[in-house]
């Protein structure tokens, strides 16, 4: 992710202070997460938040020309949306008007308004389209075309990754096979919701470093978009803030879970997983893990930039 301009940010974080500046106020969440992607990601520690005047809309756009500066605004604004408990109309629309002000049509705003209006069915409907749509830009490279979509078990796959166990066991592949026994995790093709998406998302758990938790997802879904905030990261960080922060979204078998970002010291841990997709570099999710498996993990860590993990927040439940 290109890094804001060193006169963006206070703009960028007035203004998100702004968006979320309802007749009630900010929620303690958002203030929490917004103070976190100040440090962590832009490294303002000089930036108080609570001491901050937020900017309007038609303010903050006169003074973010960049369109990288208004499209990283704009995606921000969206996951402090995600972050007020219970969502409200006031908080979409005021999320709307800095969006809108923006001029950006990258990310999915409507998602929030859906799921009070209509319903968390109805957004996840919503959702769940969106997915299969990047479904194959987020699948595992050399797996695309014949493991995209399971309709019932294919063990061939299973096997096919089982055989990575007897590579040393410094290695990605050796590491990845020890995730899912740690985590008791079905491998792909064993499971029919763990297609080849799998395969690329839990190897990118892997060279990470995230567990799959509900902080671990939101973590490392942040530090694929902090990389490449292409559309398919962009989308899959939704999912999982769908997911893990806003609970209006099941996947498979994974169950909708409310305000990961509450529980103590998750925000700082999303703050710094941003920090370090910055400055990863290469974007993960397009990378062919099963012909790096070979390498030792901390050889493939330092070929993508990809440096060490510095907080752990509270061990909770895999997420499935």
């Amino acid at each position: 992710m290109q890094i804001l301009l060193a006169d963006e940010v206070e703009p960028v974080v007035a203004g998100l202070l702004g968006g979320i500046s309802t007749s009630i106020g900010p929620t303690d969440e958002q203030m929490i997460v917004l103070n976190s992607i100040t440090r962590h990601l832009w490294g303002r520690d000089d930036i108080d938040v609570h001491n901050l005047t937020p900017l309007s809309p038609d303010e903050v756009a006169k003074r973010l020309q960049r369109s990288e500066a208004r499209l990283r605004f704009a995606e921000m604004m969206m996951t402090l949306e995600l972050c007020r408990h219970p969502m409200s109309l006031e908080q979409v629309d005021l999320a709307e008007k800095y969006v809108t002000a923006m001029g950006v049509d990258r990310i999915e705003i409507e998602t929030t308004r859906t799921a009070i209006v209509k319903g968390a069915e109805a957004a996840a409907t919503d959702l769940e389209r969106c997915y299969q749509q990047i479904l194959p830009e987020i699948s595992e490279l050399s797996l695309r075309d014949r493991y995209l979509r399971l309709d019932k078990p294919d063990h061939a796959l299973a096997e096919r990754l089982k055989v990575l166990h007897d590579l040393p066991e410094d290695t990605l592949g050796y590491q990845y096979l020890e995730f899912y026994r740690r985590n008791n995790i079905e491998l792909p093709g064993d499971d029919i919701h763990l297609p080849a998406h799998y395969v690329n998302h839990d190897m990118n758990h892997v060279i990470t470093g995230y567990e799959p938790t509900a902080p671990g997802e939101v973590a490392r879904s942040g530090f694929l978009l902090a990389t490449n905030d292409s559309r398919h990261n962009w989308l899959e960080f939704l999912l999982t803030m769908s997911i893990h922060e806003s609970g209006v979204l099941n996947h498979g078998d994974i169950r909708a879970k409310v305000a990961t970002l509450q529980r103590a010291g998750v925000p700082d841990f999303l703050g710094e997983g941003l920090a370090r997709g910055a400055k990863c570099t290469v974007d993960l999710s397009q990378v062919d893990h099963l012909s790096i498996a070979h390498l030792p993990l901390e050889q493939v860590r330092e070929r993508f930039s990809v440096v060490p993990l510095q907080s752990l927040p509270r061990r909770s439940e895999p997420t499935g």
